[in-house]
């Protein structure tokens, strides 16, 4: 898998305050107590169970801002697969810099690679529907982007980033604006025509009240199956059709299996468990 490195500048921040909000007022207490600031020594990052990789540069940046001697050589690349017992990692440098910086890099590349394990998941579930896996704004406060980066490296694909880059009418939308025509006629009189609106609908009224202005996407919210094959043949490629809502590991084929386009998931970004990684040193 080929990805697009993230902007080190779109998580700098992050791991700074992350590494702060470890070291408190003094410091490793316990490293600068045991080990000389001279000590070198190597470890390695394991898997301790099987997963998708993300969120290596992250860790990298973690090591670096603490230690600038820390060499972290990524022994697979983000969106690799791994098993248990497999080396992700290899780190060697100042000893003290190190183990400072092991809990902040592995919380991060930890949450990244189980927001990619599970996105995976799915992905591999609707393998030769033609469905893509997409992440929603349902996402960490300030882990946006490195969770969407891992939704990437999982096999899916990203939705709206902001509320800034797409629209999206949702039903407390419709509600507040007397109905979907209304909302639709107030959003295509204030943004530009190259900014994509979507609509959430939760009937087929309401999915036949939009085709009379069709715009580029559909969201049809907690539809069942049987629906939601009745909503594609409705539409007929006049929008692209999302399907969001009770999207599980064990009902998102026969979801993909519609004739959707694209499926979206929160849950893989606000409640995948953590990847199981060590840090191990590695004896002489």
């Amino acid at each position: 898998m080929s990805l697009t490195p993230l902007p080190t500048i779109l998580y700098a921040d992050t791991v700074r305050l992350a590494l702060a909000e470890d070291l408190g007022r003094v410091g490793d207490l316990t490293t600068s107590a045991i080990i000389g600031s001279g000590v070198q020594a190597d470890f390695k990052v394991v898997a301790r169970q099987a997963g998708t990789i993300a969120g290596q540069e992250v860790a990298r940046e973690a090591f670096r801002l603490v230690g600038a001697d820390v060499t972290y050589t990524s022994a697979v690349s983000d969106g690799s697969r791994v098993i248990a017992g497999q080396e992700v990692a290899n780190i060697s440098g100042p000893a003290a810099s190190i183990l400072t910086a092991e809990r902040v890099a592995l919380n991060f590349l930890g949450h990244l690679s189980g927001v990619a394990t599970e996105t995976t998941k799915l992905v591999d579930a609707v393998v030769g529907t033609g469905t893509a896996i997409t992440c929603t704004r349902k996402t960490t406060p300030g882990l946006r982007a490195l969770e969407k980066f891992a939704v990437r490296c999982g096999g899916g694909k990203n939705h709206r980033f902001g509320l800034d880059d797409a629209v999206l009418i949702k039903d407390n939308h419709i509600a507040v604006a007397g109905g979907i025509t209304a909302a639709v006629r107030s959003v295509r009189a204030a943004v530009g025509h190259l900014v994509a609106i979507e609509v959430e609908v939760d009937t087929m009224d309401q999915l036949r009240e939009l085709l009379t202005s069709p715009v580029d996407v559909v969201m049809l919210d907690n539809m069942a199956p049987a629906m939601l094959r009745e909503a594609v043949a409705v539409v007929d490629g006049r929008m692209t059709i999302e399907a969001s809502g009770n999207v599980t590991l064990s009902t998102v084929r026969d979801i993909a299996k519609t004739g959707v386009d694209t499926i979206s998931a929160g849950w893989i970004t606000h409640s995948a468990p953590t990847l199981d990684l060590g840090l191990d040193a590695v004896s002489d």
